[in-house]
């Protein structure tokens, strides 16, 4: 895919420039990135929202230092699909912005708010010269000040949505489709976890143990985001 030739070769050398066709091919190299990382999965019901994901590692890793979730807020947070230190960057900016929203506003940040912050900042990062895109999704759930569970995904071309459950990284078009046939709004945060699950492993080619599998869940009536212990885990497998 690097090496072009034709019209469209020489195209992918500066951020800045278009091709023939209208594409930007650094954007689309980013985007590869976020294809290439482990599945991720997040699903909401009335109850609540959770994230399913599984960390990916060697035997000789220390598998406490490897993050695949991360707290943004009291109430939010979020699972990362890429190049993990453009979404570490991503994540201390989100938790920055979340308590300047809390000082200003005297109130917690909608989910919304917070992914739109965050998609902006990506997009700057497509238009200029001398930078390069974000090789970094990241998947948000949280829960808004009014209760509503929120499931929201942000791109590395600056474009966000909002989802009652979606996928991203490898295999995520199949994952996709099978959540599209199961999930419903009635099901307690229980029944979206073992879905979450479930289709984890129907959608993965690898084995996987607990040591690999990580779930974070927030509840419409706590608001608080909380990512399960090992010994939790373990419960749900």
């Amino acid at each position: 895919m690097m090496d072009r030739r034709g019209d469209d070769a020489g195209y992918d050398r500066s951020l800045t420039m278009f091709s023939p066709e209208g594409r930007l091919y650094q954007v689309e190299y980013a985007l590869e990135a976020v294809r290439r990382g482990t599945l991720c999965i997040g699903l909401k019901s009335k109850a609540g929202a959770a994230i399913i994901t599984r960390k990916r590692f060697t035997k000789l890793m220390d598998t406490s230092t490897i993050q695949k979730i991360f707290r943004m807020d009291e109430h939010i947070g979020c699972a990362i699909a890429g190049l993990h230190a453009d979404s570490r960057i991503l994540v201390d900016y989100a938790r920055v912005q979340c308590q300047v929203h809390r000082l200003t506003y005297n109130e917690p940040v909608r989910v919304p708010t917070i992914t739109r912050k965050l998609a902006d900042i990506k997009q700057q990062y497509t238009q200029h010269g001398g930078v390069r895109p974000f090789g970094s999704a990241l998947l948000i759930i949280g829960v808004d000040p009014d209760g509503t569970p929120r499931v929201m995904t942000t791109s590395p071309s600056g474009t966000f949505s909002g989802w009652k459950g979606t996928t991203m990284g490898a295999n995520s078009e199949d994952a996709r489709t099978k959540l599209n046939e199961e999930l419903n709004d009635e099901m307690s945060i229980d029944d979206i976890i073992k879905l979450g699950i479930k289709i984890l492993k129907d959608s993965t080619d690898e084995d996987f143990e607990d040591t690999s599998l990580q779930i974070a869940v927030v509840t419409s009536e706590e608001k608080l985001f909380k990512v399960l212990s090992q010994e939790e885990v373990k419960k749900y497998l």
